[in-house]
């Protein structure tokens, strides 16, 4: 367990409402709903103290409480994710660390939630941490602007988030990977309270990339090294396919 002043809180937001997938939390997978199966994933984590499910919909409430989760209700009129999370957070006054864990993404890495989490309590000049996966200069996700692509310095702090192939390769650079952004945080709380008060930015506008609002801001950012490639869930198609990997790997109890 943490110190009072470094209680770990990890949040997965979760809302029924989507364009592309109505009701996508609920939706089953190998027999069980989306959200229960990054649930389940995030139970494996040893650095977080407490684990909540925040939604705006009564339905995956009681589904959480079906499964065992915790879970806190929020508005449906928020913008962005970021600012259900912080509309959670202030039901939690322990919180002193928070962890924004996707809920779509059924197969993610516990260890590397934990390694976010370590990163915060080991460096208390960090406002957030964040993580990134190296791609192949030839996946064609280098200039999908479905992709976020993030630079960092020497020491791992991000420098940017773009849409756009980052960086562009003038000169070949031997070692230099295209960085693939994984979207899950980890946030101070008194960072947090303060990002949600700030209006859109204007490279947050122009690249649709709300964590561009956090370094215009000045925000120190760790973009920690993962090898996690695991998928998301956007589509019924794509929910097919992380349930074919659930059902041909030993994921399942």
């Amino acid at each position: 367990m943490s110190s009072p002043a470094q209680h770990i809180v990890g949040i997965l937001p979760a809302r029924w409402g989507s364009t592309r997938f109505p009701g996508k939390p609920l939706h089953l997978i190998a027999g069980k709903p989306l959200i229960q199966h990054v649930w389940e994933q995030c139970r494996k984590c040893t650095r977080l103290d407490e684990l909540f499910i925040a939604t705006d919909d009564e339905r995956i409430f009681a589904a959480a409480a079906s499964f065992g989760a915790q879970a806190v209700m929020t508005s449906p009129d928020h913008p962005t994710g970021t600012d259900r999370l912080a509309e959670a957070v202030r039901a939690l006054p322990q919180a002193a660390i928070i962890l924004n864990i996707q809920g779509d993404e059924p197969l993610i890495d516990p260890d590397l939630i934990d390694e976010l989490a370590e990163a915060m309590v080991a460096d208390p000049t960090l406002d957030m941490a964040t993580a990134a996966n190296p791609l192949d200069p030839a996946d064609p996700a280098v200039h999908d602007p479905n992709v976020v692509k993030v630079v960092t310095t020497l020491a791992g702090k991000a420098l940017y988030f773009s849409r756009s192939p980052l960086p562009y390769f003038r000169n070949a650079v031997p070692g230099l990977p295209v960085m693939r952004h994984k979207g899950i945080y980890a946030y101070r709380r008194h960072f947090l309270e303060r990002f949600v008060t700030w209006p859109p930015s204007p490279l947050e506008r122009a690249e649709s990339l709300e964590q561009l609002r956090a370094l215009e801001n000045g925000a120190s950012i760790k973009v920690l090294l993962t090898h996690d490639t695991s998928p998301g869930v956007d589509t019924p198609e794509q929910a097919a396919h992380v349930e074919s990997i659930l059902l041909s790997t030993s994921l399942l109890p």
